[in-house]
């Protein structure tokens, strides 16, 4: 175990986050959990928090395995893994079907956690783009696209750990990576932490009632 949960995680690295002294900065969260994370680094910058609403898109009969994300955004930012896509031999129906589920959820979850609130405005600032960890970094990937469109003058990913594959995935995809922990064997998040729950829509708004710098 690397954490105790994810409050420690996201105090450990709002610490190394806090050191680099940006300017401006805005935290945008992927939720669920990567909330808890940009609360602490919110609160250690004292800058303003907001999310970035991304879905996976999950295999067929297995949706737990990630052949892609899809990002809210005018229009939406898909990512899909090529490679698993052609082994899986995944059909555009379901890509089709899966991506509409998803974008359905992600305004689901845009109005029970923001209640209409607008986005934070990026452009000419630090945005700083968390969650708990990267497994493999369609989601990150996804969310990074969407983020660039809005002309923030640096985009930083900033988590407590990630895979070595994810990290390569996504190089190029930041202007700067902050990472503490690249574990070796990595199967999941969850292993690395020893208190992991699955955090509920009431848990998000919860966290995210509290008020941080001059955002939510």
């Amino acid at each position: 175990m690397l954490y105790i949960d994810r409050k420690a995680a996201g105090l450990e690295l709002a610490q190394r986050v806090a050191a680099r002294h940006y300017r401006d900065p805005v935290v945008l969260a992927l939720p669920r959990g990567g909330v808890p994370i940009g609360v602490e680094l919110a609160r250690v910058l004292a800058a303003p928090l907001d999310l970035v609403l991304v879905r996976k898109i999950g295999a067929p009969g297995n949706e737990e395995y990630a052949i892609g994300a899809i990002a809210e955004g005018d229009p939406p930012e898909l990512v899909l893994d090529k490679m698993a896509l052609k082994i899986l031999e995944v059909s555009q129906e379901h890509i089709n079907v899966t991506k509409a589920r998803a974008l359905h959820e992600i305004e689901r979850r845009r109005r029970a956690y923001l209640d209409g609130r607008l986005r934070l405005p990026l452009a000419g600032r630090t945005a700083i783009l968390t969650d708990d960890g990267i497994a493999t970094g369609s989601t990150m990937l996804a969310a990074s696209r969407v983020i660039r469109r809005q002309n923030p003058e640096r985009l930083v990913l900033a988590v407590p750990l990630a895979s070595r594959e994810a990290l390569a995935r996504l190089e190029g995809a930041a202007d700067e990576m902050v990472c503490l922990h690249v574990p070796e064997n990595f199967g999941s998040v969850g292993q690395f932490y020893e208190f992991f729950p699955q955090l509920s829509d009431r848990d998000v708004i919860a966290l995210l009632s509290v008020p941080q710098g001059d955002g939510l």
